[in-house]
């Protein structure tokens, strides 16, 4: 008689778990769904190819950082450049831009869904890290005075409008620190501690010719979400494009996108080297068919491809480059990405 109360008692068990179930199989199966959607999502966004970054800020007649973003070419901007510090001195040179104005443009170019970023260094020479207390002395600058920090003692030159992140455009001095500076920015995501994406993004911008020595020890700490390679410039011997060729781009790119797999790789070009001339009629396209056909098929075979990115806004108005690249950095002759 027990051995039959117990399996009686075990079917009812079972049967109130098979009901269970089946009551809450509708939940679960939506919990699973969301879930599933997650990180369909966050892998679109690790993976966001043929994408258009510009650098704005090197020329006055340029146009304002608004009128950028209202073009619909952009996917990201690159205010340049904060150019001097590591000495107690901090400064943004935007070549004439006035200041008044600009924190409403980047509110305006985010809420497009267009990030703004604001790189460190360019051509001058009043920057560096030259002491092991410089990376944490700039990274409280720069959290203070352009991210989301605040202190009454900081001047925001942009009000309170908040970039999204820093790009690393070291060009000058020695290599020493930038990878501390990279963790301390970095450090400050884990002030925003229910946050599910970066709040303080790391780019960078190196030159061509890999491995770039004063961005090297930087890169590999791994913070840094994008690369953007620079393939122009008459420095760059052998592999801008303009001296290089397409060989001489495709030779060093693969050497980026091979060792830095975690990163997204842009392809940096300058539009006053692409053969377009000012004012040029359209379809400026007639220009740029070593793009379409070679350059782009090549180096979009990476899986780590990203897009392109563009040197800068002034040239690039006057020329109209980037109202072609824009659709090739998707899709050129070698197909889409």
């Amino acid at each position: 008689m027990s051995i039959y109360r117990s399996r009686t008692r075990t079917i009812s068990l079972q049967s109130h778990l098979i009901m269970a179930f089946q009551r809450h199989r509708s939940w679960l199966l939506l919990l699973a769904l969301a879930c599933l959607l997650c990180l369909a999502a966050t892998a679109a966004e690790a993976k966001r190819t043929g994408e258009l970054t510009v650098f704005w800020g090197r020329k006055k007649d340029e146009g304002t950082l608004r009128e950028a973003c209202d073009t619909g070419l952009y996917n990201t901007v690159v205010i340049s450049f904060f150019s001097v510090f590591g000495h107690g001195k901090y400064w943004t040179d935007l070549s004439g831009h006035p200041l008044h104005g600009i924190g409403a443009d980047i509110k305006h170019c985010q809420s497009k869904g267009i990030p703004v970023f604001l790189s460190i260094g360019g051509g001058g020479t009043h920057y560096s890290l030259p002491s092991s207390a410089s990376p944490e002395a700039v990274a409280n600058h720069l959290w203070n005075a352009y991210l989301g920090g605040g202190s009454g003692d900081v001047f925001r030159p942009f009000g309170d409008a908040v970039v999204d992140g820093v790009d690393f455009y070291v060009d000058h001095g020695a290599p020493d620190n930038y990878d501390e500076l990279a963790r301390r920015l970095d450090y400050f995501n884990s002030m925003y501690y229910h946050a599910t994406a970066k709040h303080v993004r790391l780019t960078a911008t190196p030159r061509c010719a890999f491995p770039d020595r004063r961005l090297e020890r930087a890169l590999e700490t791994g913070l840094f979400e994008r690369i953007h390679v620079r393939f122009y410039g008459d420095e760059e011997e052998r592999c801008s494009y303009k001296n290089g060729g397409v060989d001489g781009v495709v030779e060093e790119w693969e050497k980026w996108t091979a060792t830095y797999p975690r990163s997204q790789l842009y392809v940096g070009l300058a539009a006053a080297e692409s053969g377009v001339p000012d004012g040029a009629p359209p379809p400026v396209e007639v220009y740029l068919k070593y793009l379409y056909y070679d350059l782009l098929p090549k180096v979009q075979k990476a899986d780590n491809y990203g897009g392109i990115m563009i040197w800068d806004r002034f040239t690039d108005s006057r020329t109209g480059y980037s109202t072609a690249v824009k659709g090739w950095a998707s899709c050129s002759y070698g197909g889409c990405v």
